[in-house]
């Protein structure tokens, strides 16, 4: 369950991913000085694999939540999750080094934990304190690491060899609440309530789609990182 809901999430994450970059080319210019890509004939098999599970498995779920649950109670769930997920926002800075956004991670966990009602009130983000996203990958990358060759992993979707590794660290660093929950059902509902919330949140963002579905998501993803290791200064020849 943990490891096929979370693959079907990270594929379709990148449809969302595409709106944190000015724009997502059909074509991508770098591939004519270099290739990102040089396992493309098996990335595509694995993508097509991830695809049709989302198709006939996530994504019915994912619209038939978002046709039940209220919207105050649909935000509330997704501020827990993001909640949750400040721990490691804050790791990952300190490993940075980026102070400041790891101190305005601990005040949004402490204020949304207690103010917020352990997280449905994202009171931090009224108060001014905008939520960071990050992770070992791209603490990885700071730290200089190159991507090395992108590639689409069976259930987990886009990464990189740098990102696959992140995401392992990640996973074992112990700071996601599915470390700290010992109770296997409860984990599990757990799990699967985050992906499909997270899943049908991205539902509006299928219209962002146009040409090669495999290539635009893979665009997408590789830029958003980029765009997220950089901070946002992302190089014009990237």
């Amino acid at each position: 369950m943990h490891a096929t809901a979370s693959g079907l999430l990270t594929g379709m994450l990148a449809l969302s991913m595409a709106t944190s970059v000015a724009a997502v080319e059909d074509d991508y210019d770098a591939e004519e000085l270099y290739n990102p890509d040089p396992w493309e004939p098996v990335n595509r098999a694995v993508f097509r694999f991830n695809d049709t599970l989302d198709t006939y498995a996530l994504r019915p779920v994912a619209r038939g939540y978002d046709k039940v649950m209220p919207q105050f109670l649909n935000d509330g769930v997704t501020n827990v999750f993001n909640n949750l997920g400040e721990p490691k926002n804050l790791v990952n800075n300190l490993l940075q080094g980026k102070m400041r956004d790891a101190g305005i991670d601990t005040a949004r966990f402490l204020l949304n934990t207690t103010i917020g009602v352990v997280g449905v009130f994202d009171v931090a983000t009224r108060m001014g304190l905008q939520r960071n996203d990050e992770d070992f990958g791209q603490t990885l990358g700071a730290w200089g690491v190159d991507s090395g060759p992108f590639v689409m992993l069976p259930f987990f979707g886009p990464s990189t060899v740098r990102d696959a590794g992140g995401r392992a660290a990640d996973g074992l660093a112990g700071y996601s609440y599915r470390s700290q929950m010992d109770h296997v059902p409860s984990r599990n509902t757990a799990t699967g309530v985050d992906v499909v919330d997270t899943r049908a949140g991205l539902l509006s963002q299928e219209r962002l789609i146009r040409g090669d579905k495999y290539r635009f998501i893979r665009n997408a993803w590789l830029q958003n990182r980029e765009f997220k290791v950089r901070d946002g200064l992302v190089e014009d020849d990237f």
